[in-house]
């Protein structure tokens, strides 16, 4: 069999389990390979009924019955209960504190079921099990060996399987990721089958021997074999760490070739006075921390080289990144282009959403008040020029067309806006500098797109108040140089943290009412925006927006002006509100995360976050970032749904870390590198995250890539690896 032999010609496929497999990106045998378990359960084969005793771990396939919902006689607890029965008998199936399960499952529904069998030698049961639904097609004969023919290296040769075949009959059951077709007993059973017929045989390995040996990792297929049907913890651990190490390998190889092509790039030189800088930081309204003055020293030299910067400004909530930008942008600004004796290069400046592209525009605007400059605003809904030609001290609404006119031609010289900016009809004359907050993948190909007329490729400056752990900002930022802001302004009070029990909500509210009546505002911050259904509720505990606000209005703060904002509603009523909230005529914003990133409303002091279990640490900074905006005490209050040992753990980390960075890695070691972000948003796999928790792999990953592309950057002389490249490009896009 060959690994790119399509799956319909294997197995005998049913068409919902076609659409499942689809849906899992899955279509071949390499596919299904490299489909990797999600975790394993231990308990070895599936056994019957017949025979189990008390404290042995069981797999039992059977079918669900007499399923339901009710309170334990002694201590009251909600209980599902039911029973599985198979051939040789039948047996009772609880499951403690899940009043959920019953509803979630049917009767007559064919499962397997994995736990512990508990009660005594006069009446078992199987105690919250795993359930994991079956088909009738996932019933087959396969062979119980798996034949490995490998040419594995010696290095690699005391870790290999035996030549004559891998017993499968193992402790560690595989469970992979799922869909409606596909369980994770058809996973297991359909990879026995694929790897039985052979499929390693054309699968090549794309790591260099010599690494694979340098760090004791085993070899592809022995890594294929042992993270599929470990025989140990030790086998699958040594798997996965293969697998994560190759993720970040590529990663680190594909930043380590962008950074290398950079390199070869020519940008703009800002040769901005040093004088003129410096007097314009002087006119900020407060004075730059230390912190500050490093970054923008660092950004101006780096701008002067010629060659495009590529970097990443990392600061916590109110650190002052604005600040930094804004002079960076002056430096530019400062800077005629080429031999020219008139104009200016220009500066782009990037925001997520129009809410923070007005902030932006009117945080410029008051940074260059004492240094005249036009600044213009695109956005979706219109466009703006500061200053005004009839009032110098005001912004004006302009049309579209004349605002692109003044862009084409230079006139305006710092363009802020949202993803507007990079549209088509938007020209610059001489862009230089590119600002972009909170989208650091914002790669070479968007700025060729916003500099059309220019060789010259424009400077990056990418911007994050999300609290990055190191390792991933080594591995997915690894062509981006780091600059951190670790200092906060003088004068700014730490916000008061305070983790609150059900029975304290009264004490919280008191003091939010204080805060109101002393004309200050609040947020409250729920996980979803409405209520489950009905059939659900058990389920899902989490307060809801739209209910909890009604609540409040009704119960709690009837004499306050209490509005919703989520992310369902349409940007004009998005923007309506937040316009509202800016103008103090709403006292409460009842939101979900969506105020997470770029809401600036410095007079909003106090935060109410419920289901703060549910939000990651570096999530739950971000939001309690809200209300550090002024030299006002900010209060930060959590409510968590449930008061488990990790649940405290983790909040208590944030009413003692000092600062966002701290957080970062707390989230990392708490939660697992997996929560933090995902595939998605970084485009690594689940298994490519596990690395993020080991800063010695990643380091090693990135010694390594960079080692390769130094010698060989075309990789000439690996080929599988740079088709392996090749691949992972049309998969992920990173611009």
């Amino acid at each position: 069999m060959q690994p790119e032999t399509p799956l319909s010609d294997i197995f005998r496929l049913t068409t919902l389990q076609k659409a499942a497999l689809h849906k899992l990106g899955i279509s071949t045998a390499r596919d299904l390979l490299f489909h990797f378990p999600a975790r394993y359960d231990e308990g070895g084969d599936e056994t019957t009924i017949a025979g189990l005793k008390p404290g042995i771990d069981a797999a039992i396939i059977g079918t669900l019955e007499k399923l339901e919902t009710k309170k334990s006689w002694r201590r009251k607890i909600p209980i599902s209960t039911g029973v599985i029965r198979d051939a040789t008998g039948k047996l009772n199936v609880m499951w403690f504190s899940q009043p959920y399960i019953a509803k979630m499952w049917s009767n007559g529904v064919l499962v397997r079921a994995s736990g512990k069998i508990s009660g005594n030698d006069k009446k078992i049961y199987l105690a919250n099990p795993h359930l994991e639904r079956v088909s009738l097609t996932d019933a087959g004969l396969f062979e119980k060996t798996i034949s490995l023919d490998t040419e594995d290296s010696k290095s690699d040769a005391k870790n290999s399987p035996p030549a004559d075949g891998l017993k499968t009959e193992n402790l560690f059951l595989a469970v992979y990721p799922e869909s409606s077709g596909v369980t994770s007993l058809w996973f297991r059973h359909a990879i026995e089958k694929v790897l039985t017929q052979g499929a390693l045989e054309g699968i090549e390995d794309t790591i260099p021997a010599e690494i694979l040996k340098r760090y004791n990792l085993p070899s592809l297929k022995t890594a294929l074999v042992w993270i599929h049907t470990p025989r140990s913890v030790k086998d699958a651990a040594a798997a996965r760490k293969r697998f994560a190490f190759e993720e970040v390998f590529y990663i680190q190889l594909e930043r380590q070739r962008e950074r290398q092509a950079q390199l070869r790039e020519k940008s703009f030189a800002v040769e901005a006075p040093q004088d003129a800088v410096d007097s314009f930081v002087r006119s900020f309204p407060f004075k730059e921390t230390a912190a500050q003055k490093r970054a923008i020293d660092t950004i101006i030299a780096e701008m002067r080289t010629g060659h495009p910067m590529s970097r990443l400004l990392e600061g916590d909530v109110g650190s002052g990144k604005t600040a930094v930008a804004a002079t960076a942008a002056y430096a530019a600004v400062r800077t005629r282009p080429g031999n020219q004796t008139f104009g200016t290069l220009q500066v782009a400046y990037m925001a997520p959403t129009e809410i923070l592209a007005k902030q932006h525009f009117e945080s410029f605007i008051k940074y260059f008040e004492v240094h005249p400059v036009n600044i213009g605003l695109i956005t979706g809904s219109g466009c703006y020029k500061f200053p005004s030609k009839i009032s110098r001290d005001k912004a004006t609404n302009i049309s579209r067309p004349q605002l692109l006119k003044w862009v084409a031609n230079g006139e305006i010289p710092i363009l802020i806006g949202t993803h507007a900016l990079i549209e088509k009809q938007v020209q610059f004359k001489h862009l230089a500098l590119v600002i972009i907050d909170e989208q650091h993948r914002f790669g070479t190909g968007q700025r060729r797109k916003l500099a059309r007329k220019e060789e010259r490729l424009p400077h990056l400056l990418s911007m994050t108040a999300t609290p990055i752990p190191r390792t991933l900002a080594l591995t997915v930022y690894g062509d981006l140089d780091l600059t951190l802001l670790d200092e906060m302004p003088a004068g700014r009070k730490q916000i008061i943290t305070e983790v609150v029990s059900p029975g304290r909500r009264d004490r919280a509210y008191a003091r939010i009412r204080e805060e109101l009546r002393a004309g200050r505002q609040a947020y409250v911050i729920c996980p979803r925006i409405d209520e489950p259904d009905p059939e659900k509720a058990l389920a899902v505990m989490a307060k809801s927006v739209k209910a909890e606000a009604k609540r409040l209005k009704k119960e709690i703060f009837s004499e306050f002006e209490i509005d919703i904002l989520h992310s369902k509603m349409t940007p004009a009523a998005k923007d309506s509100v937040m316009k509202k909230f800016v103008a103090r005529e709403i006292d409460i914003l009842v939101a979900t995360s969506v105020v997470e990133v770029g809401v600036n409303v410095p007079n909003a002091t106090i935060i109410f976050i419920e289901g703060a279990e549910r939000f990651g640490l570096a999530q739950l900074h971000q939001l309690r970032g809200r209300v550090v905006r002024s030299n006002h005490q900010a209060y930060c209050f959590v409510c968590p749904e449930s008061r488990g040992e990790r649940t405290v753990a983790r909040l208590k980390a944030l009413t003692t870390a000092k600062n966002g960075f701290e957080l970062a890695e707390q989230d990392l070691l708490q939660r697992g590198a997996g929560e933090l972000g995902g595939r998605k948003q970084w485009g690594i796999s689940d298994i490519g995250m596990e690395a993020l928790e080991n800063l010695k792999l990643v380091e090693a990953a990135r010694t390594e890539a960079h080692a390769l592309v130094r010698a060989d950057e075309t990789l000439k002389n690996y080929p599988a690896l740079g088709h392996a490249l090749a691949s992972r490009a049309r998969d992920y896009h990173f611009e």
